[in-house]
């Protein structure tokens, strides 16, 4: 079970979510509607502009907290610039940062034979 964390687009709709389930077997779970709107919200106004608030930190980690507590092992940070605001080091749930995911994989890629 992981939770997701993205743009209104990632969390809602299924292209993103229904590839995890199909492909992965995996549970996922996304944020309540409020909270929905907190992590859109970020990315698009602070986030993208390059801006890193501590408040902003304080409410994504919340809100991993509440998906945590609603069953969630993992978290997918399904933007790329969610893993500038949200560190391993900010909490101890195992975090899955996309970037960092598709750049090994890339460099994988570009390193095999």
């Amino acid at each position: 079970t992981v939770g997701l964390l993205g743009t209104r687009f990632t969390m809602e709709e299924a292209f993103y979510r229904g590839r995890l389930v199909d492909e992965y077997n995996l549970q996922v779970l996304i944020p309540n509607a409020d909270d929905r709107q907190i992590v859109h919200d970020v990315i698009y106004d602070e986030l993208v502009q390059g801006v890193i608030k501590p408040a902003s930190r304080q409410a994504y980690l919340e809100i991993i907290d509440r998906l945590v507590v609603q069953g969630a092992q993992g978290i997918i940070l399904g933007c790329t610039e969610i893993g500038l605001l949200v560190k391993p080091e900010h909490t101890e749930i195992l975090l899955f940062d996309t970037t960092q995911i598709h750049a090994q994989a890339a460099v994988d890629w570009a390193l095999s034979d």
